[in-house]
């Protein structure tokens, strides 16, 4: 199909607010390289026959250091997307766990955390996905790629951002034919078990908070401190995660 993202978004069905946020995920991936998480994906809508862009995320409880919302139908893009915007609005005075129930498909995770330490938070977030990853003997898949993304603020420029998928390759990479199911198995090779290890614990730390059906889970917090403009110091002419 032709058109911008935007356009092919918006004629699925999406307000003008949601299209423009996902246009804008899509985008960011590409100009990172993550081809996966990029313009394939609106292909891949177009392809599902369950999208219900009118469903609208809801936050269903609120205390100073907690917050659990529910995706109710909604893209977990936007869902998530919802749920940087409120902490940015109302941040944390000290630390915040929100729960996403209902929660897929999320896309690059970097991307919210990222806003996030933008606006001055460390974030940590993880999210689930259908499995895709068999224990490194083999078998049947049995945790998702479950990825971890993390971004400290920074006050010499922007935020430090990591975000590791526990995979060799990522679904996305095989959605859009540049990676084979096969290869879609813990990363690490030899030392595969520590990667399945990984996705394993945010598997069930996603469960045993959001409960039944994909999820995701995330840490805000004040900065007490700014180590980053150390570490850039110290690793001066490295490139280091999140780096454009």
């Amino acid at each position: 199909m032709t058109g911008s993202p935007e356009s092919r978004i918006a004629a699925l069905g999406f307000s003008k607010a949601d299209t423009a946020t996902l246009a804008s995920h899509f985008l960011d991936a590409e100009s990172r390289g993550k081809l996966g998480h990029g313009l394939s994906r609106v292909d891949w809508l177009e392809t599902l026959t369950d999208l219900r862009p009118d469903a609208t995320p809801s936050r269903r409880h609120a205390e100073p250091g907690y917050e659990r919302w529910d995706g109710g139908g909604a893209l977990g893009y936007l869902t998530l997307a919802a749920i940087a915007d409120a902490q940015l609005a109302d941040p944390p005075s000290r630390a915040r766990v929100v729960v996403a129930s209902n929660c897929f498909p999320t896309g690059m995770l970097g991307w919210y955390v990222r806003r996030l330490a933008e606006g001055g938070l460390v974030a940590a977030l993880t999210a689930t996905s259908p499995p895709r990853l068999p224990h490194p003997d083999g078998g049947e898949p049995l945790a998702g790629t479950n990825p971890l993304a993390l971004a400290i603020p920074s006050s010499d420029g922007p935020p430090l951002v990591a975000d590791v998928s526990m995979g060799a390759v990522t679904y996305g990479d095989v959605l859009r034919g540049a990676a084979t199911p096969d290869q879609l198995v813990p990363f690490g090779g030899v030392q595969a078990h520590k990667a399945f290890a990984l996705a394993l614990g945010l598997e069930l730390l996603v469960g045993a908070l959001a409960g039944d059906g994909l999820g995701a889970v995330l840490v805000v917090a004040r900065p007490e401190a700014d180590p980053v403009p150390e570490l850039r110091r110290r690793a001066a002419g490295l490139r280091l995660p999140g780096d454009s």
